[in-house]
């Protein structure tokens, strides 16, 4: 894996995961727009927090990655996924 794949699958992993863990932890307002019920953003979205995690998690499933791409287990040149020799 070249560095520009590494970096554009960590990106794409971290994304995907920040959306993941948004939702966690969050509370909604209090008190509701009194015409609409709209309670809006949550009142404490803690997003430094949900950012290192967010980075943590994506680092673990990077390596995972990482090691399963560069790592003899799925080959296509060679093993069970090889194209059979003609």
């Amino acid at each position: 894996m070249n560095p520009f794949t590494g970096v554009a699958l960590y990106l794409i992993i971290w994304w995907t995961l920040l959306f993941a863990v948004l939702p966690f932890g969050t509370r909604p307002v209090e008190d509701a727009d009194a015409t609409s019920g709209w309670r809006g953003a949550p009142e404490r979205p803690l997003m430094w927090r949900k950012v290192a995690i967010t980075t943590i998690l994506a680092a673990v499933i990077w390596a995972g990655c990482y090691v399963v791409i560069t790592g003899p287990w799925l080959s296509f040149r060679s093993g069970w996924l090889a194209m059979p020799n003609k």
